[in-house]
C-alpha cells in the first residue's frame, strides 16, 4: 500500500485507511518504538559494539536492547557482525536500507529536539 493510498480518504466509509493487517503497520511498530528510533539514530553515523550502544542509549535494559536489535536485524535494517576473536566481539551497523531510514528520522528528531521543552512545559 502506498502513502497516497493511506492518506487518501477511503472511497467507501466501511473501509479503513489503516487496515490492521497492513505490513506497513508492522514495520512502523518496529521502527518507531522508543528504543527502535534510538538504536537507529545511534547507528546512523558509525557501527557500534554492544556496550557502546548501551552507553549511547541511556536507560535501555539488556533485554530490550537485545530484542530491538534482533527485530531490526530480522527486518533487514541492522547488520550484526560477529568477530571470531577472544573475547567475542559483535559490531552492529545499519544496512543500506537502515541508513536510508535513519536519514528520514533525523529531521523528525531535529523537530522533536527543537520543540520538546516547550511542549512538555505547556502541559
Amino acid at each position: 500500500m502506498s502513502l497516497d493510498e493511506l492518506t487518501a480518504p477511503p472511497a467507501d466509509r466501511s473501509t479503513s485507511r489503516f487496515p490492521a493487517g497492513c505490513s506497513s503497520r508492522t514495520v512502523l511498530t518496529h521502527v518507531t518504538s522508543k528504543w527502535g528510533v534510538l538504536v537507529l539514530l545511534s547507528l546512523e553515523q558509525r557501527s557500534l559494539r554492544w556496550g557502546e550502544l548501551r552507553r549511547e542509549i541511556e536507560g535501555i535494559s539488556e533485554k530490550m536492547l537485545a530484542a530491538t536489535l534482533k527485530t531490526l536485524e530480522a527486518d533487514g535494517i541492522v547488520h550484526r557482525e560477529a568477530q571470531g576473536t577472544i573475547p567475542p566481539r559483535v559490531d552492529y551497523s545499519l544496512t543500506p536500507r537502515g541508513l536510508d531510514l535513519a536519514r528520514h528520522l533525523v529531521p523528525l528528531m531535529d523537530w522533536i529536539f527543537d520543540n520538546a521543552d516547550d511542549i512538555v512545559a505547556g502541559r
